[in-house]
C-alpha cells in the first residue's frame, strides 16, 4: 500500500499496486453507459469470494435515492440471497477499487470497520466513492479513451446463526365461521371431542369439546376450546379474536360468552372456556340446545395478527 487517508464517515482511500483478489469489472465506453444507464444503475455478474457469492453495484451519476449527484456510487451486494434467511448474517470487510491508468495503480477505498450483510441490508458501499470531477481529469487516469476499470475484495470474518421473529399485524381483517354437528351427543364416551381442521385467516384451527367438562367445570359443565391446528410450525404465534357458541336450533337465542382476544402459541394452543354451559342449561327443554341428542356448536374466527419465526 502506497499511501492512505481516512475521512471523518471512517472511510478510508489509499492507493495499490496490488490488483484486487476477487473481481474486475472493464467498462469501455463509459460516457455512453452514464447517459444511456439502463433503470440507472448497472450490476456485475455474480462472483465468490468467502464461501459467499457477490456483485458489484454501479450508479454512473449517482444513487438517485440517496440524493448523490456529481458522482459515482459504487457498492458490493450478496448475490444469492436464497442462501442467506433472516437468521443468518455475515460479517465482512470489503475494499472497492478504481485502476489510475496512467500509473499503473488503484484508488481503494474501503471503511475502517466491517459490515454485516443479513437479509434486511444485503448492500454496503459508498454514495460518493468518486467524484465526476475527479473521475473524468485527464491527469488521475481512472477513464482514458472512455474505458475505466473497477474492482472488489471481500474478506468474510464471520457468521453467526442467530434467532427472531417476525410479527405481521393485519390492516384489514375479516372473520370467519364453522360450524360443528356433534352427534349422538349423550353417547359420546371419550374425555373430549374435536372438530374437523378449519380455516380462517389462512391458519387452520379446530374446536375442542369436553362433553363432562374439565377443569373446574368437570362434571357440571360443558366445557369449549378454540385450538391452533397449525402447531406443526414450531415458534409460531397467532393473535386472535374469537367467539364459540351453541345454537338454539329451535330459534335464534344462542348460547355464547364474550368475544375474546388472546395469542395462540406453544404451550398454549388452545383457549377458551371451562364453564361454557351448564348441563342443566344446555338439557334443558325448549332452548334448543340438543334436539335430537344432536348439539352445534359454531365457531367465529378474526385474526389479528401473527408472529413467525425468522
Amino acid at each position: 500500500m502506497d499511501s492512505a487517508f481516512v475521512n471523518k464517515d471512517a472511510i478510508a482511500r489509499s492507493t495499490s499496486h496490488v490488483s484486487p483478489a476477487h473481481y474486475v469489472v472493464k467498462i469501455k465506453s463509459f460516457s455512453f453507459l452514464a447517459e444511456k444507464a439502463v433503470e440507472v444503475k448497472y450490476e456485475s455478474a455474480a462472483f465468490e469470494a468467502g464461501g459467499y457469492k457477490w456483485k458489484l453495484v454501479l450508479y454512473p451519476n449517482g444513487n438517485e435515492s440517496k440524493n448523490v449527484k456529481d458522482h459515482i456510487s459504487l457498492y458490493l451486494a450478496m448475490a444469492d440471497t436464497n442462501s442467506l434467511n433472516f437468521g443468518l448474517e455475515v460479517y465482512a470487510v470489503f475494499r472497492l477499487f478504481l485502476l489510475d491508468q496512467n500509473q499503473d495503480n488503484y484508488l481503494v477505498v474501503q471503511n475502517a470497520k466491517e459490515r454485516r450483510f443479513n437479509g434486511l441490508k444485503l448492500e454496503w458501499g459508498f454514495d460518493q466513492f468518486i467524484s465526476h470531477k475527479a473521475f473524468k481529469e485527464a491527469s488521475n487516469g481512472y477513464l482514458v479513451e472512455d474505458t475505466c476499470v473497477f474492482g472488489a475484495e471481500v474478506f468474510v470474518k464471520e457468521r453467526n446463526i442467530g434467532k427472531g421473529e417476525c410479527l405481521s399485524m393485519e390492516k384489514f381483517t375479516y372473520s370467519s365461521k364453522y360450524v360443528w354437528k356433534v352427534e349422538n351427543f349423550s353417547k359420546l364416551d371419550t374425555r373430549y371431542e374435536e372438530s374437523q381442521v378449519f380455516g380462517a385467516g389462512n391458519h387452520k384451527w379446530k374446536i375442542v369439546l369436553y362433553p363432562r367438562g374439565n377443569g373446574c367445570g368437570d362434571g357440571d359443565h360443558l366445557s369449549l376450546y378454540l385450538a391452533l391446528g397449525d402447531s406443526t410450525v414450531d415458534g409460531i404465534k397467532v393473535y386472535a379474536e374469537y367467539t364459540l357458541r351453541i345454537l338454539d336450533q329451535l330459534g335464534a337465542k344462542h348460547k355464547s360468552l364474550q368475544a375474546a382476544k388472546d395469542w395462540f402459541q406453544s404451550p398454549n394452543l388452545t383457549w377458551g372456556w371451562t364453564r361454557f354451559i351448564s348441563f342443566s342449561e344446555l338439557n334443558k327443554p325448549g332452548t334448543g340446545f340438543l334436539v335430537n341428542d344432536v348439539c352445534v356448536v359454531e365457531a367465529e374466527v378474526t385474526v389479528l395478527g401473527t408472529s413467525e419465526p425468522l
